[in-house]
């Protein structure tokens, strides 16, 4: 989705150097100095300079169609709101939320806005490309979102607010009996106009985010046009709200045909949230509020030690102790030294090192901002200001700006721009730290001061419109920047207190990295496992990021997260008995899994924190589980394994063979290590033996145990899960060690990690358990899936069956080199690999909601959804090998994926219907990428793990 950004001025030059965001995906520009051109001309505007700058020799129709954009209108005065004219409220930086995980300690406005708008344009139907919002809201949506209707020219989304709320904003109007359909749209209707509606109407307040079509593009810009086209002649001014939103719907307030004629759905935001920040007030109020969303203390990941939740400090050095008298405070990119005192209403922004002494009474604020390279415009205001009106009538600095004047032997009529404070040259601009100081004192509370007057008198003055056209906005973030690397440290070692765990990691080892900021100090033991765990991995990325070695600390990790995995299961040692008749035969066998949705979302160390949903399904391969074990006794006192499939053997004699389970390239690492959690090692056996010899004759017998896996390696198909599990069920049966499947599961995770090969819980379970099932976690390292079992109706049903294809790549790829790289971004709370996770989780319910309902359209559309999840985690999912194919059948498909972690294996299809399912068996015959690639017969297994005894 390309991002077009209308921002202020001066900002538009510096954008892309102090956001380091790309200029391929972000286009920005400004509206013309001194023209107002509305909402809809401003539109306009910003798409004819980003097509003129990027038409590549295309149309303005097939530019137009092209792409998603998002347009985001964020280039006002921000007269309420000082502290971030400058730099535009867009870029405000905000801190992260208590309650959350993954979030930047350098995050703002426009990085917290754009993915929840992605996500609505990931789901906008062909045609609806235009996504319009403004740049001064955060807005949340907590719930799925629903189906974007695909006849819409235009698509509103509003929330159900209040009349008190909504009388102040746009509403959305519609009938009862077609409540998605807009009737007419009202710009603040009184409260008794909201009243009246509701005997039989439905009204949703409006929150800015539009999705147009391309249709819809077009007229809004011929509106905005003098000559009445989209690209030609110049661009007037043309509200989008008040005249083309009230010129749509079935009875639109103003009547204009080409306008009238534009078919408008509006959708409620699910579980929508929506937060302003365009003044000094909502800065902290929406905040605060934000903050406060979760009470649930289990929930908040620190608990800070401010007096007050009010109380809001980034990218700052405080030298001064907050007491229970303060309130709203906001300081951000500002040394606040140890003479400061602050108390309620307080913003402080950009001040540099000082040593004033410096007393903020209530609703006072400071704004310092860098002009050219050695100076600052010095901005004291109030909390209130308006910053709209004559001198002679205007509040400053929470009094009458003709008292402030006076009290300072000012004479308004001196004072250049007096029609409007806005306009107004009352600030000073210095090239000291210590002129700054004393003229600050003088403009808030020593008027008698008269070093500050004639420091102001002497020095050149400008006005808060000019304050923002010509700051130097890279030495404004260049300062922001020195703070925040400074505060690292302090944060980190408070961190009991602090969001240094729970924030992006990544991000910030990025930062300590480039900055070479020295790592803190080590953990105590004291710690949580899964905090050290995060410390240790954090470690190794700062490392890594500074081009030296992070080895150690990543082994620490991944050692920390087996600790934690396996504590519990090793801590219960067992007591193999020997559990059938001398010519018998254990025989274990399972079938295995495709999972279709939630996969990942299974794998610590992301379900320890979140927990996991995973739908899968139990297979069986060409009417057999392809996967068995035979565990029989000998009469030698050693182990026997053997390999059908691989037609390998091994006997084992000591306890030092057998403990040789992670030996690289070793055909028998899955039996070895769970015959030694089976008990047959010392550090797993309650009874003790001087050798495995002595072990195995006071066990009755040796051992012979046999593999059979009917299946490539790196199917993709949980293969290697699935017969650990196996294994260890046929020998809990042999050795009277009686664990069911939930234990059975358990315990091939312990044996993973003990293989170091890792991996989550949904393979084994898909196999252990029957049938189609969705599989649900909770956060902590006690994963014993709940398992809620789906009707089979749409696998089994032949006019369903058909439809499902198994086809064999013969492209092999094994899953640990994936696994450990997203593994590695789980444990640093990257951002977009944990909100990836997170829908995906959200994706598993919607996939359990459509089998229920028994939607067979809908689930196989949910397959291909899978498939482009996996791959936003992964790119290496789809390899041009697999993608030529999927070319091929593409149209043929409801949705397609490659099981597991994908490269390669199987490709698991979901075929239209029976006669696209022919089609895509003839097609791919006869297009086999190698002579290993063919199509697999694959059913719904019933059973799931079965264990008998000759």
């Amino acid at each position: 989705m390309k991002k077009l950004l209308s921002l202020p001025p001066n900002l538009v030059g510096s954008f892309h150097e102090i956001t380091e965001l790309p200029k391929s995906e972000w286009f920005c520009t400004n509206d013309p100095v001194g023209k107002k051109l509305g909402s809809g001309g401003g539109t306009t505007w910003l798409l004819r300079a980003a097509y003129e700058a990027n038409d590549e020799g295309r149309t303005f129709d097939e530019w137009l169609a092209a792409d998603k954009r998002l347009l985001l209108h964020a280039g006002g005065q921000s007269r309420r709101l000082p502290s971030y004219a400058p730099s535009g409220k867009i870029l405000t930086p905000l801190p992260v939320f208590r309650w959350e995980r993954g979030q930047s300690l350098h995050q703002d406005l426009l990085s917290l806005q754009v993915p929840l708008y992605k996500r609505i344009m990931d789901i906008a139907p062909k045609g609806l490309n235009t996504m319009i919002v403004s740049g001064d809201v955060y807005i949340r949506s907590t719930e799925p979102l629903q189906a974007i209707p695909e006849d819409a020219d235009i698509v509103c989304y509003g929330l159900w607010l209040g009349p008190e709320i909504a009388k102040d904003h746009g509403v959305f109007v519609s009938t009862r009996e077609n409540p998605t359909e807009l009737k007419c749209m009202l710009q603040k209707p009184s409260v008794e106009t909201l009243s009246s509606l509701l005997a039989d109407h439905f009204y949703l307040t409006d929150i800015g985010v539009w999705i147009l079509s391309d249709r819809a593009v077009k007229v809004l810009m011929q509106h905005s046009s003098a000559e009445g086209k989209e690209l030609d002649g110049d661009v007037i001014n043309y509200d989008m709200y008040g005249e083309f939103g009230c010129a749509l719907g079935s009875e639109p307030v103003i009547k204009d045909a080409s306008v009238n004629g534009l078919k408008v759905a509006i959708l409620p935001l699910p579980g929508g949230e929506f937060y302003h920040f365009g003044t000094s007030h909502e800065l902290l109020s929406s905040m605060l509020a934000i903050q406060n969303l979760v009470s649930d203390q289990r929930e908040i990941m620190h608990h800070d030690r401010k007096p007050h939740p009010s109380i809001f400090v980034q990218n700052t050095e405080v030298k001064i102790k907050w007491n229970e008298n303060n309130r709203n405070i906001w300081v951000e990119n500002a040394f606040i030294g140890a003479g400061w005192t602050l108390t309620k209403d307080n913003i402080v922004t950009g001040v540099p090192e000082n040593n004033w002494t410096l007393n903020l009474g209530e609703g006072q604020c400071v704004d310092i901002v860098p002009i050219g390279e050695d100076h600052w415009a010095v901005r004291p205001y109030g909390f209130n200001d308006k910053f709209r009106g004559d001198l002679a009538e205007v509040e400053y600095l929470g009094g009458s700006f003709a008292e402030w004047a006076k009290e300072r032997g000012i004479c308004i009529d001196n004072i250049e721009g007096r029609h409007d404070l806005q306009a107004a040259r009352i600030f000073p601009i210095v090239s000291n730290v210590d002129d700054m100081g004393v003229v600050l004192r003088w403009m808030l509370f020593d008027p008698s001061l008269e070093e500050g007057k004639a420091i102001w008198a002497a020095s050149r003055r400008v006005c808060a419109d000019e304050i923002s056209s010509e700051a130097n906005l890279c030495r404004l973030v260049a300062q922001r920047t020195k703070l925040r690397c400074q505060n690292f440290a302090v944060i980190a070692k408070n961190w009991e207190h602090s969001v240094f765990y729970q924030a992006d990691l990544e991000s910030t080892a990025r930062d300590y990295g480039r900055y070479d900021i020295p790592l803190p100090s080590p953990l105590p033991s004291s710690a949580s496992l899964l905090t050290r765990t995060k410390d240790a991995m954090f470690r190794s990325e700062a490392l890594r990021f500074a081009g030296k070695d992070g080895g150690k600390y990543e082994e620490e990790a991944f050692s920390l997260l087996r600790q934690g995995l396996t504590d519990e299961a090793l801590r219960v040692r067992q007591c193999p008995r020997l559990s059938v008749y001398a010519d018998q035969i254990v025989w274990g066998r399972s079938p295995v899994r495709i999972d279709i949705a939630g996969g990942w979302t299974d794998t610590p160390p992301f379900c320890l924190m979140e927990g996991g949903n995973v739908v899968n399904l139990a297979i069986k391969l060409n009417g057999q589980p392809p996967l068995q074990t035979y565990v029989k006794p000998c009469s030698e006192p050693h182990i026997v394994l053997r390999s059908i499939d691989l037609g390998a053997s091994e006997t084992i004699t000591t306890y030092e063979e057998l403990a040789a389970f992670n030996k690289v390239g070793s055909p028998f690492s899955i039996p070895k290590a769970a015959l030694s959690l089976s008990g047959f090692l010392p550090q797993f056996c309650k009874d003790q033996y001087n050798s495995l010899e002595e072990q195995l004759r006071a066990f009755g017998c040796g051992l012979e145990v046999t593999l059979l896996s009917a299946i490539p390696a790196g199917s993709g198909l949980g293969t290697s899960s699935v017969l650990a599990a196996t294994v260890l069920g046929a020998l809990s049966d042999f050795c009277g060690l009686g664990w069911d499947k939930a234990e059975i599961g358990h315990r091939t995770l312990v044996l993973e990690q003990l293989l170091t090969t890792g991996g989550g819980w949904q393979d084994q379970f898909g196999g252990l358990l029957p049938g189609i099932k969705l599989l649900q976690t909770e956060r902590g390292f006690c994963q014993n899936p709940e398992v809620r079992y789906m009707p089979d109706a749409l696998f089994t049903l032949p006019e369903y069956k058909a439809c499902h294809l198994l086809y064999y790549t013969g492209i092999t790829r094994t899953a640990k080199t994936i696994l450990a790289e997203i593994v590695r971004r789980m444990f640093l709370n990257e951002h977009d690999e944990l909100a990836q996770l997170r829908e995906m989780k959200a994706h598993a319910l919607d996939m359990f909601d459509a089998i229920q309902r028994m939607d067979f359209e809908r689930m196989g559309r949910l397959v291909g959804k899978t498939w482009k999840q996996n791959q936003a985690l992964d790119l290496g999912t789809n390899p041009p090998a697999v993608e030529a194919l999927t070319r091929l059948v593409d149209d043929l498909c409801l949705g397609y994926k490659l099981p597991g972690a994908g490269g390669g294996g199987y490709l698991y299809m979901v075929a239209k219907d029976e006669d696209a399912a022919a089609r895509i068996r003839r097609i791919l015959s006869e297009n086999r990428p190698n002579d290993k690639a063919r199509f697999v017969e694959m059913s719904l297994c019933q059973n799931g793990f079965q264990v008998s005894r000759s």
